[in-house]
């Protein structure tokens, strides 16, 4: 099995659901190395800008770039030579927008002498910036983690541990920090409130990150960081204190290798995955949702543009496009937009028909999907508008678009998408939402309820995820069946398409999706008794249309499995096996509804002895035609 990784509730309130990564080190070899090899075993997390920090001759050093790590370390060259301390830390940005003066490491007013970086979200930043500007302070970014930079340095009296104790004690929200100063060589201090920190020791050398896995290549040894603590640490070892006393903290020995650490416990990386997506999912809403108002402060997008938008077009491929069959129907049903969704391998060769107030939506995870990039620049060449909605900054797709939104889910190592899918999704919805309110298509109690839901969609994942569910024994019934069908209406077509790739991908048995009002159409000839059926029958307006069909399959012998809203027990009378997910606004019902799906085809592809992590035949990123 695989420890669910908590996000820890909803996001933007409490909870590290927007924690990047970040690392110290203080001992005895090259600090920069040593920082950037860390932020490197964090990169899947995601992140759109990084820098490091580290102790020079005669002041602190700081370094910081957009985009990849690779950036980052080509503008590491003027770093001091040697230098035995530092920190480092990768961004995704929340509040301020991607920009070097918001990446961190921060500085308070005197650069060069104190440096910060910090993980989660300060609440009350605002009203801190306010009272530390009227006493003379000045900010150099957008971020709410500078007020957190100022406040330590407006605390500091010599003693960087109680500036930081201090400081802490003011700040309301989640975070984790490390903080270092010019005058205390050798010497970090560290924090934490309800977002992840540990500490590792080496011989001679001590660390201090998000992840363990950011140095399990140099030690095993950990403590672990309670809420609260305040940790000096320096290359002997970590003080701990609370309250100004000395605590001890259990040293821990991690029996894990390096790739283990970065799989935290899971057999796969595909599962691992699997379960982040209560996070993946928070990550993305994170920071845009303000009040009873969906924000997309990034979203390049004038509201008299959106308001004369006559269609949208969702160009993408594979998982992507099955995201973007879900954004349609929420395009249409929400924001009462004309809009399309289509493979861009076959749209970028139709000849198709654009105008300037036309949407075209390029959806690609890595950013670097070739016909998806080709058919953004079809788009743009003709006069379109163009949106890319990509998690990996930096990446060609960013640069060929008008805008961009960044879905935040962090990287994915699994060919098999899985938390990706998740992400996309919910950036859709409240793409829609914010569509809608700009268009006055909703009203606000119809916004606020469905914005409600989003709040509530991680912790519906995360239910699911944690809950008890047949999915072992149903694949054990089936993995040895020849051929899989999958059936859905709605939202449930693209959550069988979905379903049915999953199952195709990692287990290499022969399946089908279809639209189940097109069954009686040629595909119910497939159906016999050894067929196993996924069913698609979550609360919708087309519910019942979808149980008829499920007695037409029942009637040809087939073995339903069926994926249902929980509470609903008269679908155990036409179902063989139910898989129950929790109730939510129909459209939202599309994500949780695939975990089950990618859960059995994973169950059913380990049955079957394969690498899910490697499918044969297959790249996680198609760069070529």
């Amino acid at each position: 099995m695989c420890p669910l990784p908590r996000y820890g509730g909803h996001f933007g309130q409490r909870g590290n659901g927007v924690v990047c990564g970040l690392i110290g080190y203080v001992g005895r070899r090259d600090a920069p190395d040593i920082l950037l090899a860390g932020l490197r075993r964090l990169e899947y997390r995601g992140y759109d800008s990084a820098g490091i920090c580290v102790q020079g001759p005669s002041a602190l050093v700081t370094t910081r770039a957009i985009g990849s790590l690779d950036n980052l370390d080509h503008t590491l060259e003027g770093t001091p030579a040697i230098s035995t301390a530092g920190i480092g830390h990768t961004r995704w940005a929340t509040h301020g927008r991607v920009c070097v003066e918001n990446a961190h490491p921060l500085s308070g007013c005197r650069e060069g002498e104190f440096s910060l970086v910090l993980n989660g979200i300060i609440e009350n930043y605002r009203e801190l910036r306010n009272d530390l500007i009227a006493s003379g302070h000045q900010f150099r970014s957008d971020t709410d983690a500078e007020a957190a930079a100022h406040l330590v340095e407006e605390h500091y009296n010599g003693d960087l541990a109680d500036a930081v104790r201090k400081a802490s004690e003011k700040l309301e929200g989640h975070f984790a920090l490390l903080a270092m100063h010019r005058d205390h060589p050798q010497y970090l201090v560290a924090t934490r409130r309800e977002c992840p920190l540990v500490v590792g020791l080496g011989e001679g050398e001590t660390y201090c990150a998000s992840m363990i896995a950011a140095f399990i290549a140099d030690t095993r040894r950990v403590n672990l960081i309670e809420d609260g603590d305040i940790v000096e640490l320096t290359p002997a070892g970590a003080r701990f204190s609370v309250d100004r006393e000395v605590v001890a903290r259990e040293l821990v020995e991690v029996d894990w290798d390096d790739e283990t650490a970065q799989k935290q416990g899971c057999e796969t990386f595909m599962l691992k995955e699997i379960y982040e997506q209560p996070l993946a999912a928070a990550r993305t809403l994170a920071g845009r949702v303000r009040g009873s108002r969906p924000t997309l402060e990034e979203l390049e997008l004038d509201s008299d543009v959106v308001r004369d938008l006559s269609r949208v077009v969702i160009v993408a491929c594979g998982t992507a496009y099955h995201a973007g069959l879900l954004g349609r129907l929420a395009l249409e049903g929400w924001a009462r937009v004309s809009c399309e969704a289509d493979i861009a391998s076959e749209w970028r060769y139709r000849d198709p028909i654009l105008a300037a107030n036309t949407l075209v939506v390029g959806m690609s995870q890595s950013g670097e999907t070739a016909d998806t990039l080709a058919a953004v620049r079809l788009a743009r060449s003709r006069g379109a508008r163009t949106l890319a909605v990509t998690n990996m900054p930096g990446s060609q797709i960013t640069r060929e678009a008008d805008s961009v939104v960044y879905t935040r889910a962090g990287l994915e190592m699994g060919v098999a998408a899985t938390k990706t899918f998740t992400a996309q999704a919910a950036m859709f919805f409240l793409l829609a939402l914010r569509f809608a309110e700009i268009r006055a298509t909703l009203d606000q109690e119809s916004i606020d309820v469905r914005l409600e839901e989003l709040r509530t969609l991680p912790d519906k994942i995360e239910r699911f995820l944690v809950g008890d569910h047949p999915i072992n024994e149903i694949a054990l019934r089936h993995f040895e069946k020849p051929f899989f069908f999958y059936l859905g209406r709605h939202i449930g077509l693209p959550v069988a398409l979905e379903g049915a790739l999953k199952l195709k991908e990692i287990s290499y048995i022969p399946t089908e999706a279809y639209s189940a009002g097109e069954m009686k159409h040629g595909p119910i000839a497939l159906l016999d008794a050894s067929t196993p059926v996924v069913c698609i029958a979550t609360d919708s307006h087309v519910y019942d249309k979808v149980l008829s069909n499920i007695q037409e399959v029942r009637a040809r012998g087939a073995q339903v499995i069926a994926i249902a809203s929980d509470g609903n027990e008269d679908i155990q009378h036409l179902a063989d096996d139910v898989i129950y997910v929790p109730r939510s606004d129909p459209y939202l019902q599309g994500i949780l509804a695939v975990l089950p799906l990618q859960l059995l085809a994973y169950r059913i592809a380990r049955l079957r002895g394969l690498d899910v992590d490697r499918p044969r035949n297959l790249a996680k990123t198609v760069t070529v035609e």
